[in-house]
C-alpha cells in the first residue's frame, strides 16, 4: 500500500459531461474514472476539482477559426494551440460535472480556460505558463506539499498539471487507473514518457489505503 501524506491533495481534473461518452470532446471510457475518484477522494485531507469553463467565442475552438478542422493546430500569442471542437461552454450541460461525481467532497473548485484568448490545460496556469489560476496559493495556504492527480485527460490537462506542480515545488503522483487519455497522434505515450523522465510517480487506486480523512 502507498501512504498518503497529511500534506497531500487530490486534484480531480475536468470530470465533465463533454469529456465523457456522448460529450462534445468525449474521452474514451472517460466516465470510468468517476467511481474510482469517488472511492478514493475522502482518503485525502484536501480535495480539489477543476472545471473547463470556456466562452462560446474561445480561441481554442476550431469553429472560431474559419476553415480550420478540429484537432488541427494554430499559432497563438502563447505558442502552438490544438483547435478543439466546441466544449465545456460556460453554463451548458457539457460544462457540468459528470452527474455521478461526488462534488460534495470538494474543498475547492477551480474554473480554468475562461479567458477567451488563451486556453488553460493545467490546473495551475493558463497555457502561457505564467497566468495563475490561484490553485498554488490555495494549496500552500492549506500546507499542501504534494498533489495526486486523477481525471481527464491524462495526456493534456492531467499531464500539464503534473509538470506545473513540479515546477512550483510540489510533489506529483499520477493515479493512473483513475485517468483516461485523448491519445491524439501518440500524445499519451509522449506524456507518460515525459512524466517518467521527471520521476512523477504512478500508482493505482488499489494502492491507496482506506483510512478516510472525512
Amino acid at each position: 500500500m502507498t501512504t498518503i501524506p497529511e500534506t497531500a491533495a487530490l486534484i480531480a481534473i475536468d470530470v465533465q459531461n463533454d469529456f465523457c461518452p456522448g460529450g462534445a470532446l468525449a474521452v474514451k471510457d472517460g466516465d470510468a474514472v468517476v467511481p474510482l475518484i469517488n472511492a478514493v477522494a475522502l482518503r485525502f485531507p484536501v480535495r480539489v476539482l477543476t472545471q473547463d469553463w470556456h466562452s462560446a467565442d474561445h480561441r481554442s475552438f476550431a469553429a472560431n477559426h474559419p476553415g480550420a478542422d478540429p484537432y488541427s493546430t494554430t499559432e497563438l500569442h502563447y505558442g502552438t494551440q490544438v483547435l478543439w471542437p466546441d466544449h465545456c461552454v460556460q453554463g451548458t450541460r457539457g460544462a457540468e460535472f459528470h452527474p455521478d461525481l461526488r462534488t460534495d467532497m470538494a474543498d475547492m473548485v477551480i474554473r480554468k480556460g475562461f479567458r477567451p484568448h488563451i486556453d488553460s490545460y493545467s490546473a495551475f496556469f493558463d497555457n502561457d505558463r505564467a497566468t495563475p489560476t490561484g490553485l498554488a496559493g490555495y494549496l500552500r495556504d492549506r500546507d499542501i506539499t504534494e498533489v495526486w492527480l486523477a481525471g481527464l485527460a491524462t495526456d493534456f490537462c492531467v499531464a500539464w498539471t503534473a509538470f506545473d506542480a513540479l515546477r512550483l515545488g510540489f510533489g506529483a503522483v499520477l493515479i493512473e487507473d483513475a485517468c483516461r487519455a485523448i491519445d491524439l497522434d501518440g500524445s499519451l505515450d509522449r506524456a507518460l514518457a515525459e512524466m517518467d523522465e521527471v520521476c512523477i510517480s504512478r500508482v493505482r487506486t488499489a494502492d491507496i489505503p482506506d483510512a478516510p480523512h472525512g
